[in-house]
């Protein structure tokens, strides 16, 4: 079932509800005022007849029945029956009398006016008393002929005003809500026309202020995020595809050359030699592609534990020193935390390990002295560690560039690397929750600034 015919049903419903109470509301009062204003009308010609008999004495029977039926106020088959303290019937209007029992008569000389209907013949029992105190029972009955005939006339009327009105109801709803999901429909049929090749377009509305306008601004975020993601990725793909395609075209180039005449077994090293080099390069690549696959995969899939910081800074210096033993790494425990618990984070260590390598190696490769400082110390509920070089620094039309992968600053194209070791560091810490920061000034140095939040939330100090 479509929104639209939902939409109809349920205000449909509910305006016939309304009109429906409205309706049964204006028949029972209307009804509720019939019989009340007919019961005032056989009181008033009960009295009336019973005042005729009171006042004028010695009056004719007959005559008066007469007066009774040609009065203008007579009523529809009216019976009126005068009843004296012995039950005895003193005056009846000519029809047959309302059966009564003598309990019922003594139950209204107590004080008690009775209504009572049978059908649409409606009965008013009420005493009255007389110039000398006698009690005087009268039962009065008639049928409200007009009454009931504009009651039911009402009744035709509501019914079919209420279907007329149901049916207006049922074809408006579904015109407003038509016109009320139109952006709907044109937000659904320009999402269905955003594809691959045209995913810069972006969703348009005519309300800027509404929900659905919300929801086309969301919708856009998302295509940017989406689109942001397309490219990215197809630079990745390219810039990987280059990547590895320079060390293969490397390695076929030498071995084609090795192959053209008979080479001194020196010669056959060097070309071995460098053809491992681009190997080795290659699979560093390979290695670094595969960390940034999963890194971007699900976050919830990597296991975190309670690691120590300080024991991994510890530990990727010894890999880093053991890989390039030329490289420096100094490690500054002056400002650390007193207690072990201010060095505990929730990570994964293979992945903290190799972020804390890849900005040492960083720090020592674009630096003449070779070198990095890295601090560390508590501040409140985050860990921060700084990696200090000295190097050539990086230029600030840059510097909003150095976590997008295979990026490279052209001062430093000439020294080898790939371009996704800030990248790979920048996504593991986001993945750990933390926030990387980079201040870098040209010929003064880099500081990369690694905050990760603490396991336990370390106290301010006094």
């Amino acid at each position: 079932m479509t929104i639209r015919t939902t939409l109809t049903i349920r205000f449909s419903v509910l305006v016939a509800s309304i009109l429906l109470v409205f309706s049964l509301a204006i028949y029972f009062f209307y009804a509720r005022y019939r019989e009340q204003e007919f019961y005032d009308r056989l009181r008033e010609k009960a009295l009336t007849t019973v005042h005729l008999l009171e006042d004028v004495s010695g009056i004719n029977v007959d005559l008066l029945r007469s007066i009774d039926r040609n009065d203008l106020t007579a009523l529809y088959k009216e019976e009126v029956t005068i009843y004296d303290d012995a039950n005895r019937i003193v005056y009846d209007s000519g029809n047959e009398p309302y059966p009564v029992t003598p309990a019922f008569l003594r139950e209204v000389r107590e004080g008690e006016e009775i209504h009572l209907r049978e059908g649409r013949l409606e009965v008013l029992a009420v005493c009255y008393r007389d110039k000398r105190s006698h009690p005087l029972t009268i039962v009065a009955y008639a049928v409200d002929r007009y009454g009931w005939s504009k009651l039911k006339r009402l009744g035709y009327i509501l019914a079919v005003g209420w279907v007329s009105s149901v049916l207006l109801t049922v074809l408006a709803g579904r015109f407003f809500a038509g016109k009320a999901l139109s952006p709907v429909s044109s937000i659904v049929r320009q999402v269905k026309g955003i594809s691959a090749s045209n995913i810069n377009d972006r969703l348009r509305t005519r309300n800027n202020h509404d929900e659905l306008a919300q929801l086309a601004q969301t919708f856009n975020d998302m295509l940017a995020r989406l689109e942001e993601a397309f490219m990215l990725q197809k630079s990745f793909v390219a810039h990987a595809s280059h990547e590895l395609r320079t060390p293969l075209a490397v390695i076929t180039s030498q071995i084609e050359v090795a192959r053209l005449h008979d080479r001194s077994p020196a010669e056959y090293q060097a070309i071995l030699d460098s053809v491992l080099e681009e190997v080795k390069s290659m699979t560093e690549l390979s290695s670094g592609l595969l960390e940034m696959a999963r890194v971007n995969a699900d976050a919830a899939t990597i296991p975190l534990e309670a690691v120590r910081a300080d024991e991994l800074l510890w530990q990727a210096r010894t890999e880093l020193l053991k890989k390039r033993s030329d490289y420096g790494v100094d490690i500054d425990f002056a400002e650390l935390p007193e207690g072990e618990e201010d060095l505990v984070v929730r990570g994964n260590a293979l992945l903290l390990k190799r972020a804390f390598l890849n900005v040492m190696e960083n720090g020592c490769k674009y630096s003449p002295e070779r070198r990095v400082s890295v601090t560390i110390h508590a501040r409140g509920p985050v860990l921060a560690l700084g990696f200090r070089d000295r190097g050539t620094g990086i230029a600030p039309e840059d510097l909003p560039h150095v976590f997008e992968p295979f990026y490279r600053a052209g001062r430093n194209g000439h020294i080898a690397g790939h371009g996704i070791g800030l990248p790979l560091t920048f996504r593991i810490v986001q993945l750990h929750g933390g926030d990387v920061r980079i201040d870098s000034a040209v010929g003064q140095g880099t500081t990369v600034r690694i905050s990760l939040p603490l396991l336990v939330e370390s106290p301010q100090p006094a």
